[in-house]
């Protein structure tokens, strides 16, 4: 039974005809702090939902603030994972909850960040494969997070690093893996390629233009991605309700970055 159930949830986080997913991360809170587009998660939640995104993400204690009975429905994912930038190291990630936590609160997914290359990497990877376990356990899927971070790791969008992170949370038993986008669609056609579950690319930093972000998007899905995550790039944005929907529109319909920018005048 926890193979329907598994399936039963993972399609609440994807658009029922293109079957892919626009997720907006929201846990930035623990590791930056009360940012901008966070300080009322209930209106970000509210904007994104009126959007189109497919989900959102946010930790465990956040999920009673960001809970509308109300409006467009709208999936939930709790990551389980964290670290602050007050950190002596904040690329060693902990778990902080757990996925019989997360299916009490009603959630569709868990997600876990496992940096590949940091200082702590045996203890991400040795958690990430308890994890797995108990979502297989439950029927619960588990998005993977995986990026190539550490003192080794000279350039975080390098390909091969890229490519072996994303399979690294494939070999663990992730149903979803998301990770950095290497820049350009043939070397991220290689990541996709080198990954058998639905690859997501990550937002990162704040964008100068909306023209990049949905620039990159766009490469990504012609390179075969499933979808986005995006966080700080949707709800800092001057109208996350927008923003969101042209996200949705490349996405989800393959429209062309000039038609989706139209949603944003």
């Amino acid at each position: 039974m926890s193979e329907i159930g598994k399936k039963i949830r993972i399609e609440r986080l994807m658009n029922r005809e293109s079957r892919n997913m626009v997720i907006i991360p929201m846990d930035h809170g623990l590791s930056d702090g009360p940012i901008e587009g966070l300080i009322n998660i209930t209106d970000t939640v509210n904007r994104v939902a009126e959007g189109g995104a497919n989900a959102v993400l946010m930790q465990k204690g956040m999920v009673r603030y960001g809970h509308r009975g109300y409006g467009h429905d709208i999936g939930l994912v709790v990551h389980i994972s964290a670290s602050s930038v007050l950190s002596p190291d904040p690329n060693a990630k902990v778990q902080v909850c757990t996925v019989e936590e997360v299916l009490k609160m009603g959630a569709d997914a868990v997600s876990m960040h496992i940096n590949i290359g940091s200082d702590t990497e045996t203890d991400q990877l040795e958690k990430l494969g308890t994890i797995s376990r108990d979502c297989t356990e439950w029927g619960m899927p588990l998005l993977a997070m995986m990026y190539p971070r550490g003192k080794k790791i000279t350039n975080p969008h390098d390909p091969v690093n890229v490519a072996h992170a994303a399979r690294i949370g494939a070999e663990l038993g992730a149903d979803v893996v998301k990770t950095v986008y290497t820049g350009d669609p043939d070397s991220f056609r290689d990541v996709v390629r080198g990954c058998p579950v639905p690859v997501v690319i990550a937002g990162g930093p704040k964008t100068s233009t909306d023209l990049g972000l949905l620039e990159m998007i766009d490469g990504a899905m012609e390179a075969g991605a499933r979808g986005a995550a995006i966080g700080r790039n949707v709800f800092q944005h001057r109208d996350p309700v927008r923003l969101t929907r042209a996200i949705c529109e490349i996405v989800h319909h393959r429209r062309p970055v000039e038609e989706a920018l139209e949603q944003l005048k």
